[in-house]
């Protein structure tokens, strides 16, 4: 049987198709491209689909932020922004450590040791009492169960001593969700996980607005890791900085999704005092959706970071915080970060664009 020309056409350019689709996947793929497994994407990418924005093939989408220590460490560390990771610990499918089943809600879907390769520097961690020791859960009233009780803080904490250990020039930032009541619970934990001596000290951490000290210093002095807790006393009584004393937030979950708006949280100064060094935007809901966060996580997190920009009075945010970082349309939570850091560098919106002479290229 012979075929006519028009399916003698048709099968042609199925073929071209099919031919360039085996080409791009070959070799790395860029941001944007279809793919079909993460191998097929290049570095700092993976490759997913977002139905919630109407994206029905899968594409190759960033999970890393540009490191901006690759451009200059010679900044205060109120002008560089890092991508940070809400509930940061509460790991999709993770089972609880008491061997329990775990009923509360999941907002990550990596470790902290995946995150922290992935370019992640803040980490929103939720502290308990709990069997006579100091665990990371996602509960209520103040109170952890079993079912809402993920692991013993020092499992983490630990993963944060490694890195530190073999990533000498990069700095972390800890912000406790702080229910802890034991005496000197938070110090004992942070001490047999070996991080005490990589903490900023409080003394050093400025006042009324003043600039914070270099990157280029924190890291030549060893004190890279960066402990804010939730808890007034703490201060105090343990030296762990408490968080509102030197930063600003907005509003978390549903209340912070309010296009044009960017109201802060009840515990927060107003955005706008510029008596805090540093800014917090939070982008997630209040219930966390790994299907609709690849939607959150894109054009309505960067319209969010611009209308905190202006509430902050025109000052970028140093912590970006979001669930479920990895997921987006394309460039995601680390655009994001991008766009802060090339605004505080060089006053673009493309931070890759960046000279190290500070000018915009």
């Amino acid at each position: 049987m012979t075929m006519s020309p028009r399916v003698l056409l048709v099968l042609l350019v199925a073929l071209l198709i099919q031919s360039s689709f085996l080409l791009d996947i070959s070799s790395a793929l860029q941001e944007g491209k279809t793919c079909i497994a993460n191998r097929n994407c290049d570095t700092g990418l993976h490759c997913e689909t977002c139905i919630a924005n109407s994206g029905f093939r899968p594409r190759c989408s960033r999970t890393q932020p540009i490191n901006p220590i690759s451009k200059t460490k010679g900044l205060p560390f109120n002008k560089y922004s890092w991508l940070t990771t809400h509930n940061s610990f509460a790991r999709l499918g993770e089972v609880s450590r008491t061997g329990s089943v775990i009923l509360a809600p999941t907002n990550q879907q990596d470790s902290i040791t995946s995150q922290l390769s992935n370019g992640v520097r803040g980490f929103m961690l939720d502290m308990y009492d709990f069997q006579n020791d100091v665990w990371l859960c996602h509960s209520f009233n103040g109170m952890c169960f079993n079912f809402t009780a993920f692991q013993p803080a020092i499992n983490i904490l630990r993963e944060f001593q490694v890195f530190l250990e073999k990533n000498t020039e990069e700095v972390v930032t800890i912000i406790i969700e702080d229910y802890v009541k034991s005496p000197k619970g938070l110090t004992k934990v942070f001490d047999a996980a070996g991080l005490r001596k990589f903490m900023f000290p409080v003394a050093r951490m400025p006042k009324n607005g003043g600039d914070w000290p270099r990157l280029d210093d924190m890291v030549r002095q060893d004190q890279r890791l960066l402990v804010f807790t939730s808890d007034s006393r703490k201060e105090a009584t343990e030296g762990i900085a408490y968080q509102w004393n030197y930063m600003v937030e907005n509003q978390y979950g549903n209340g912070g999704l309010k296009v044009g708006a960017c109201p802060n949280r009840a515990q927060s100064k107003p955005m706008s005092d510029k008596s805090k060094s540093l800014v917090l935007v939070n982008h997630f809901p209040d219930a966390a959706d790994l299907i609709v966060a690849c939607k959150q996580n894109s054009a309505s997190l960067l319209e969010s970071i611009k209308t905190c920009y202006q509430a902050a009075g025109q000052r970028w945010p140093n912590f970006v915080a979001v669930d479920f970082y990895k997921r987006s349309d394309g460039g995601g939570a680390p655009q994001a970060v991008d766009m802060a850091n090339g605004n505080l560098m060089c006053g673009c919106d493309n931070f890759a664009a960046c000279k190290a002479d500070g000018k915009c290229g």
